[in-house]
């Protein structure tokens, strides 16, 4: 059991992100080493794709420590930091099927202080519903978009929005939309100049790429 982990904990003063804890590929016995451990050192971890029978295995001592959120299957061990006064990046969804995957962005970026605000149901069916709020995403340095289908929201939204346009393509849609692969490609291949790009469902990813493009801005 000993070498089961090995904390990165000077992460954070090196790179700006805080270690996360992947769950869904860890055993019930080296999560409960790993939490135990974070317990004993007061030391703050984010867990991902944490799911609700994982948890429920955890013995109560453990458990009751865990702020859980099920949308988003992610939980916060130890101390918060303070959240910040001004919310510097918006999350986009196409339709409440990619809630859970901007949830895992959402609270991310709370493990890490920083406040955002949820932008939901804008997909590209209903366009009127982007062009109302054009203005307000205007105003946000970073626009995390969450879209699966065929991923046209991205350059919608990259055509219109001048900030930091990060697309998370998700694995929602039917046959062609082959599990997120289509909405990837159309992030990737999109005419809209500049969008940065994570894998499939990746609202973590997502998050973390907007905390260094954050620790940037607010250092100068």
């Amino acid at each position: 059991m000993s070498n089961v982990v090995t904390p990165d904990l000077n992460r954070g003063e090196r790179i700006g992100l805080d270690e996360a804890i992947l769950c869904d590929s860890k055993s019930n016995a080296d999560l409960v080493h790993i939490l135990d451990g974070a317990i004993e050192d007061d030391h703050s971890l984010l867990l991902t794709r944490l799911s609700e029978v994982s948890l429920e295995r955890f013995p109560v001592n453990i458990r009751e420590k865990i702020d859980y959120d099920p949308d988003s299957k992610t939980g916060f061990l130890g101390p918060l930091r303070a959240l910040s006064d001004t919310a510097l990046v918006a999350i986009v969804t196409a339709g409440t099927s990619d809630n859970h995957v901007a949830r895992e962005a959402s609270r991310t970026l709370r493990h890490a202080g920083e406040a955002s605000v949820s932008f939901d149901d804008l997909g590209v069916a209903g366009l009127w519903r982007i062009l109302e709020k054009e203005s307000e995403l205007r105003t946000y340095p970073v626009v995390i978009v969450v879209a699966g289908m065929d991923g046209a929201l991205f350059g919608v939204i990259g055509g219109l929005v001048p900030g930091t346009i990060i697309a998370v393509p998700t694995s929602v849609g039917y046959g062609a939309a082959r599990d997120g692969e289509t909405a990837l490609a159309v992030a990737l291949a999109n005419c809209a100049p500049g969008i940065v790009t994570v894998n499939i469902d990746n609202g973590y990813g997502a998050a973390c790429a907007a905390l260094r493009i954050l620790r940037k801005i607010r250092q100068n």
